[in-house]
Parts: C-alpha cells; structure tokens; sequence
C-alpha cells in the first residue's frame, strides 16, 4: 500500500499531523501500537487533569463551611475517581477515531518499524504487512524515566501510568521530582488524603519556573499539607517490606522515609528504540532524533516531531510541529516554530502558566528590566472565589517596551496565559496591554494590573 504521507505514531504530533495532511489533500495513514491519541489523551494530559477535578470538588467539600454552605457527611470513591477519569479519556479516544474516519485517515494497528526506501513494516497478532510512502513522519513519543537506583516495578515503585490507575489509595508516598508531573500528582494524593513527601533534587520545586513562582507554590503545597524535601536526592530504594524504604541523600546527611508507593516523577525517556532508525541511517543525540526547523532528518523523506526531537515536551508543541512540518511538506510557506514563545502549564493547586523568560534570565540576557506584580489577595474576583493565594508576574525590557516573560500562579491561570503568548506573537508593549481594557471582575485583570504596576501605574495595590 502506498502513501503520500505515512505517521508512526498517533499522539498529539500524530494525528494532529495526519489531519492537516487530509485536509490538504493528502493520502494519509497512520500507525500506532496501542490507543489512538496516544499517551497525551490516554495516561496524560487528559486523565490526569480528570483527576485533578475531582481532588478540587473534594477540595470545595471539606472547605464548604468558608462558603457559607453546610456539608454533613461526604467522603471519596477512590476506584470512582480512578473510574471517571479513565472513561474521560477513552471518549477522547473514541473522538480521535471519529476525527480519523472523518478525514479519511487509515489507522493500522500495530507496531511500525522503520525501513530503507522510505518504507515502514507494521507488526500485528496476524503477521507483518509493508507500506510505503513518500513521506514519513516519527511521532513515537516519550515514556517514563527510570533512574539505576529508583527501578519501577508498577507496584510499590511506579510510573505516572501506575499513578492514574492504583487499585487502592495509598496511605502514604513519597514523590521523587518535582516537574509538572510530580506536583501535579503529589497535589492529587494530597487532596484524596494520602501522606505525600516530594523529593527534590534541585534547590527548589517546579525547577523551570521563575523563582517566585517556585517559593510561592512551595509555599502554597507546604500550608495544603504536603512535605517537600530540596538539595535532596533519593541514593536508593528497599522494597522487600510492606511498603517503600528510600534512603534520600540531603545537606544534612542521609535520611531514611517510608512510604506505602513511590512515584518517580524524573522526567520522560524517548520511544526511539526498536523503530528502526540505524537501519534507516536516521541520525540522533542524547535521546533525540536530529532534525532541521521544519522536523526533516538527515534521511530525505523521514521527519520527526513532538518528543523524540529537541523542545519541550509537550502535547501543544508537538501538535504545531506536527501542522509546521505537513504544511512545509505540502509546499506551503511555513514560518518556524518559535521556541521561546510556548507556555507551560502545571495544573495543581494553585496552578502554574509561564511563557517567556524568567527574571533570572532576562537579567542574564542584559536587559535592563521594568518588572511588575499583582496578588491575587488584591483581586476582588479571586476573594469572592476564595481563590487568594498566588500573583501575576510580567516583566519588560525598559528600553523599548518588549515583553519578555509572563508567570502567573494561582486559580485558573492556564487559561490565562494565552493572553501573554499572543501579545509576545504580536510583539505587543506594556503599554498597549495596559491601555486594552479588561474585564471586571475577573482573574484576567491581574495581567493588566501586574502590568501597570511594572509601569508605576497601579490603581489597586
């Protein structure tokens, strides 16, 4: 069978990448081992923010008297919770299926190996069938890390996979990392009542982040009940007990916690075994696939998108390189994905939205800086909410008025930060965010707030 494009691969990259080429005229199939959608909509995005929703009505319940409402009796159905966000992410699924017939994509099922002449060989139960096409484009994702010292056994030492599925609710974990996944999950067990300890290897958690926003979010987990050890590295781990033993190394000398399950939360390893790339020739370094800005590889007709390339791993960039990388293939003229300008999100409580650089960098960039923020204490809509705890934080360069990062933490603020990435996209001014007139009372206004205070303008501080 011949294609114009084939795409190994249907996670966010994937079938994103396979739609734009329909919609383009172009003969697509699509190749992918498990589920379609992929881990994003399957173990990721998806089901943990499913999760994350109901450890904030939880949340709401055992703070109802602050809202002046009376609660008796309430309790949670753990394998409910478990329940209701895997149904959330198999209608997902069931929607990429709907998008794939829609378009008229062919799905074959199986797992797809790379060959010379730009061919692909797809393994099922059945046997292995060929395809060729002109095209080819490697979208194989990223799965959990495992660190020598911390082996997953998917019992008592897991992945985020396991996290999302636990037959029973622990009494007690222990986190190792503090990325967006770690907080995210320590944040969930929090709130359902399990004991949750994060181990950080670096000085603070949620390492990428300004540095404001990563004391204000300690802040924030610490007063919700969750123990946070920093400067902190797990030396190994004793699972022949009931639970987990993990000896963390610290300033102080080594300590010795125990846990009923530890999640390693280190970060992602790319899925690029196996698939065929030295047969191919496909050239790569430190676990990613080389490749030039429109995501060719140093093989003509083999592209490589998402998290098997360098950029960050996420499900929104693997999505605008998988549209850049079709659209550059069909012809058409594409501009390169700016890199500087994604924002990440992290969705616990309070949640994190940054894009751009951080005041540290900016500094170390040499810009002189005009920088400003506004507390969601100051915020009439984040009070009737009850949503206080965190601020919004913009910083400029004082020469010509360029935006150079936004980080926000608080109640609702990934929804936020959209505003921020399209002012940089259209190398907006302070000053022309701080003329455009939000609504009130909302969160949003904080942006303009936080701005008007970089520019000694604030009305509400």
């Amino acid at each position: 069978m011949k294609y114009d494009i084939i795409i190994l691969g249907s996670g966010p990259g994937g079938y994103v990448a396979a739609i734009r080429a329909s919609q383009l005229g172009k003969k697509v199939a699509i190749i992918e081992k498990e589920s379609l959608g992929g881990i994003c909509l399957n173990w990721g995005c998806i089901p943990t923010k499913a999760l994350l929703k109901s450890a904030q009505v939880f949340d709401y319940l055992k703070h109802a008297s602050d809202y002046g409402l009376t609660i008796s009796e309430f309790d949670k159905d753990f394998s409910a919770v478990v329940g209701r966000s895997r149904d959330v992410a198999d209608g997902m699924s069931k929607g990429v299926q709907f998008l794939m017939k829609k378009n008229k994509i062919d799905v074959i099922n199986g797992f797809g190996t790379l060959k010379a002449g730009k061919k692909v060989s797809v393994k099922t139960e059945e046997g292995t069938t060929e395809y060729s096409a002109d095209h080819i484009i490697i979208a194989t994702g990223a799965r959990s890390r495992e660190l020598p010292n911390i082996p997953q056994d998917g019992k008592k030492v897991i992945g985020y996979r396991q996290a999302m599925t636990l037959p029973t609710q622990p009494k007690s974990m222990i986190v190792v990392g503090s990325g967006a996944i770690g907080v995210e999950f320590a944040h969930f067990y929090n709130s359902m009542r399990t004991e949750v300890t994060i181990v950080e290897y670096m000085p603070l958690i949620v390492p990428v982040e300004d540095e404001d926003i990563s004391k204000q979010m300690e802040k924030s987990m610490k007063k919700a009940g969750v123990k946070i050890m920093t400067n902190a590295s797990v030396e190994s781990i004793d699972t022949t007990g009931e639970g987990v033993k993990a000896t963390v190394k610290t300033a102080k000398g080594e300590v010795v916690i125990e846990a009923d399950i530890l999640l390693s939360a280190v970060g992602i390893k790319t899925n690029i075994e196996n698939i065929g790339l030295e047969e191919v020739g496909i050239a790569t370094d430190r676990d990613k696939i080389l490749v030039n800005e429109f995501y060719q590889t140093n093989i003509p007709g083999y592209y490589a998108i998402g998290d098997v390339v360098a950029g960050q791993a996420l499900a929104h960039v693997a999505s605008a390189e998988g549209i850049a990388c079709v659209e550059k293939i069909a012809g058409l003229a594409v501009d390169a994905i700016d890199y500087g300008n994604v924002p990440g999100c992290t969705y616990a409580t309070p949640e994190i939205a940054s894009v751009g650089m951080t005041e540290k960098q900016a500094k170390e960039a040499g810009f002189e800086l005009k920088i400003g923020k506004f507390p969601f204490t100051a915020s009439g809509k984040a009070k009737a909410a009850g949503t206080p705890d965190g601020f919004v934080k913009v910083i400029f360069d004082a020469k010509y008025g360029e935006w150079l990062g936004c980080h926000m933490i608080g109640a609702g603020v990934t929804d936020m930060i959209a505003e921020a990435v399209v002012g940089r996209k259209l190398e907006t001014t302070g000053h022309e965010i701080l003329k455009a007139i939000h609504p009130h009372p909302t969160m949003s206004e904080a942006v303009m707030e936080a701005v008007a205070a970089a520019y000694g303008e604030v009305i509400h501080l």
